[in-house]
């Protein structure tokens, strides 16, 4: 076990260093401090001083934790920028962009996975940091996608690409709501509050878990629209997925399926429980609808 955490130590180290060497070339091409960036370096450089200690006593827990929270600062600045650009397709594409950020935002998972720290790595990472890594991904693509579908002429000659996005975002969202198991309700658990305790046994932690739901959705809307007619046997999706790459799948995605399941749920939430908080389903609803009327 001291082996396996001396080589995961190592390798975070490594990695450490190449995000710290990414984040002045971004703080030299920005001209000025941000935020984002500044907590991000001084994450990787209190990494550095803990690497630099022995390494076989060293917890792979606590420096994997502040590798990943410097990598989730790192680029939350990349993907703002990106988001406020619209995604510009000249120079260094967005696409590869895109890829380079799924790529920095995948690695913590993948570290653990190669080294077989733990079958659902929840013991390093924790459950929260594996849904903020998927939720990071699958909203990336999500926004990527959305400005994709307002281009028709890309539309026309690339929309077997587009469906792979999607299918990546649709998954990494998949992955973000299926962490954590609903509470069960009974009598050994006890609520103060009955809606908050409906949503728990729903698997609603959080907004976000509602965001990723109707994102979700939209995702499988576009599909729907854009790609019905393209070969979807290299498209599949492991519906119940918890690892860092979604280039394995297990059952083909089906957009319309995934698409009502989540949508209804989200509906039913909001319209439920939420209905005090007055969260809108009027995209929600006309997506079912299309849905209903869509035939592949």
């Amino acid at each position: 076990m001291a082996a396996v955490n001396s080589t995961v130590v190592k390798r975070v180290e490594e990695l450490g260093d190449l995000a710290q060497a990414h984040i002045q070339q971004l703080s030299e091409a920005a001209g000025e401090d941000d935020h984002f960036l500044i907590r991000a370096s001084a994450a990787l450089e209190k990494l550095k001083l803990l690497c630099g200690e022995d390494k076989e006593c060293s917890d792979p827990s606590n420096l994997l934790e502040l590798y990943t929270q410097a990598i989730l600062d790192m680029t939350y600045f990349e993907e703002n920028k990106l988001v406020d650009e619209d995604f510009p397709e000249d120079s260094y594409s967005s696409s590869q962009k895109v890829k380079d950020l799924i790529s920095f935002l995948s690695e913590p998972e993948i570290l653990v996975k190669e080294n077989n720290m733990h079958p659902k790595q929840c013991t390093l990472l924790g459950d929260e940091l594996l849904e903020c890594l998927s939720w990071r991904r699958g909203a990336l693509l999500y926004m990527y996608c959305h400005s994709l579908t307002k281009r028709r002429e890309w539309l026309s000659r690339k929309s077997s690409l587009l469906k792979k996005y999607l299918v990546d975002g649709i998954s990494y969202l998949l992955q973000m709501l299926n962490y954590r198991c609903p509470v069960e309700l009974n009598e050994g658990v006890s609520f103060q509050d009955i809606e908050t305790a409906k949503l728990l046994s729903e698997g609603i932690f959080s907004d976000i878990h509602l965001l990723a739901m109707m994102y979700c959705g939209e995702m499988c809307y576009w599909g729907l629209k854009h790609c019905a007619n393209r070969q979807s046997e290299n498209h599949e999706v492991d519906t119940n997925a918890s690892g860092a790459s979604c280039t394995t799948h297990k059952e083909p995605l089906d957009f319309r399926e995934v698409g009502e399941k989540v949508l209804n749920k989200y509906v039913s939430v909001c319209e439920g429980p939420l209905k005090e908080q007055e969260w809108n389903t009027t995209n929600a609803k006309q997506i079912l609808n299309f849905f209903q009327h869509c035939h592949n």
